[in-house]
């Protein structure tokens, strides 16, 4: 099965953001855009796991999750993979998840957890990537000068919301991608039924 982990905004955010793009979207026919039911934010992307492994993926999981506090973030401004002028990913920005009044990293620390403990489950490519939190708006086949959307979108500024349980998600290929959340966990949840040691 086809795995990653996410976050799942809330109506009222994403809401927000599809009002904030609607008169942008005839304007780049370029891009294939994400339908609305499939946006999150990923944490990490597992790939390909055997079903086999899903247990012990899951306490894993759970106990990454128990080990960050729950945060407030929201989503604004906006950017491009690899680069606004040579772009194949349009995506919506967040902020309030760098990092608290003391400079700890809050999502980032979730999401380099989430990726250590799924590499220790024995699932995961190996490949560590810097943790860019941010929702995908569009994608295109070849590179694309997007700097005047991005631009257009600079100035966007949504509500917070609180970011308070990870999701593993279950992506479904084919002509009609589909997404579901098989298992989710509280960020700050309580670990101490749970009877597998912590030996981390």
């Amino acid at each position: 099965m086809r795995l990653f982990v996410a976050l799942l905004p809330p109506e009222e955010a994403l809401a927000e953001i599809a009002q904030a793009v609607r008169g942008r979207r005839g304007e780049w026919s370029e891009l294939r855009w994400v339908p609305e039911e499939l946006w999150h934010v990923t944490l990490a992307f597992l790939g390909e796991v055997d079903e086999g492994l899903l247990g012990g993926l899951e306490v894993r999981l759970a106990r990454a999750a128990a080990r960050h506090a729950a945060v407030e973030v929201a989503f604004a401004g906006a950017g491009a993979f690899p680069s606004a002028g040579r772009a194949n990913v349009f995506w919506v920005g967040m902020r309030g998840v760098v990092a608290d009044e003391r400079g700890r990293p809050l999502l980032s620390g979730l999401a380099g957890s989430v990726t250590a403990g799924a590499e220790k489950a024995g699932v995961g490519r190996g490949e560590r990537r810097r943790f860019h939190p941010h929702l995908t708006l569009a994608r295109c086949r070849q590179r694309t000068d997007l700097r005047a959307l991005v631009e257009g979108m600079s100035g966007f500024a949504g509500r917070p919301w609180r970011a308070g349980t990870v999701h593993l998600m279950r992506s479904y290929l084919g002509r009609s991608v589909r997404y579901e959340s098989i298992a989710q966990w509280p960020i700050g949840g309580d670990l101490r039924d749970r009877t597998v040691a912590d030996a981390d």
